[in-house]
């Protein structure tokens, strides 16, 4: 466990950010800073404002258009799509087209290309991206027997996987979790889960989400007390169990940085198939994560 840990500060310790190129244009009367994605035939220009992605293309003539996706009647108009489409004249396939970043990217790459000899395509597809977090927290414990609800803190670790294309609401994740033991409630526990995350709420700067572990597997140690005709003895018990326990949470990640985040995370609300030992889940996390 403490490699572990030093390990996930080592790797805290060399976090790289990358430079890009922003300049100003004027876009229907308006100056924006933007980021030049592509260049070529026609360029692919973004950057976030006031906490949205906003995309744009400059054509030919040095002109800077907005790519939008408006919702009318709860329908999207996809007027991006409408707009690439007068932009390629029609040679470029928009069905399957997001209003994303390497959607984008690739779309813009692929036109440049066909139009263009000597263009050099730049869109390299990783499909993934990766995030590492440290937490730690205080939890009750609520699926074992814990007749006077104590609390107890417990530390871990988090790898978390995601759709490199813009910010995934979806994501897997795995987690190692450790429950320390105390006086007053004699049990600890070393769990490794895998689990999956859904950004309901899904900002540049902050997300909010739901979390369920599918797969549990504990290494748990529990000190069982006897009285045997007024000899008080004790034993301590050790069991590794495997479970399958659907057990949800909620979080949220705030950005503090270009690749970093503020967790918070209340975990344990509930689970399908194991039982809450009675007592109202208490189970609170703060973190650290960042994008390798």
């Amino acid at each position: 466990m403490k490699k572990l840990i030093c390990l996930i500060i080592l790797v805290f310790s060399f976090t790289i950010v990358g430079a890009q190129q922003e300049d100003f244009y004027m876009v229907d009367g308006e100056q924006y800073t933007l980021k030049k994605e592509v260049e070529g035939q026609l360029d692919l220009l973004w950057n976030i404002i006031d906490g949205k992605y906003r995309y744009f293309i400059r054509n030919e003539s040095g002109r800077v258009l907005e790519l939008t996706n408006t919702k009318k009647d709860g329908k999207y108009q996809e007027e991006y799509k409408t707009l690439l489409n007068e932009l390629t004249n029609g040679s470029m396939p928009t069905k399957r087209l997001n209003l994303t970043l390497f959607s984008l990217k690739e779309f813009i790459d692929g036109y440049n290309v066909s139009v263009d000899s000597n263009y050099e395509s730049s869109a390299k597809r990783n499909k993934l991206m990766f995030r590492l977090g440290v937490f730690g927290g205080l939890t009750n414990s609520p699926f074992i027997n814990n007749p006077d609800n104590l609390t107890t803190p417990y530390f871990g670790g988090e790898f978390e996987v995601l759709d490199v294309d813009q910010i995934s609401r979806h994501a897997a994740f795995f987690q190692i979790k450790h429950v320390l033991e105390q006086d007053e409630l004699q049990y600890s526990t070393t769990e490794l889960a895998l689990g999956y995350r859904f950004r309901a709420i899904n900002k540049a700067k902050f997300s909010l989400y739901a979390n369920v572990k599918f797969a549990t597997l504990n290494f748990s140690n529990v000190t069982i007390e006897t009285n045997d005709n007024g000899m008080i003895s004790s034993r301590t018990v050790s069991e590794t169990a495997f479970d399958a326990p659907l057990i949800f949470g909620i979080g949220a990640d705030i950005k503090v940085s270009k690749n970093s985040f503020i967790t918070l995370a209340y975990n344990e609300l509930f689970a399908i198939l194991i039982d809450n030992q009675g007592n109202f889940p208490i189970d609170f996390s703060i973190g650290y994560k960042i994008n390798l």
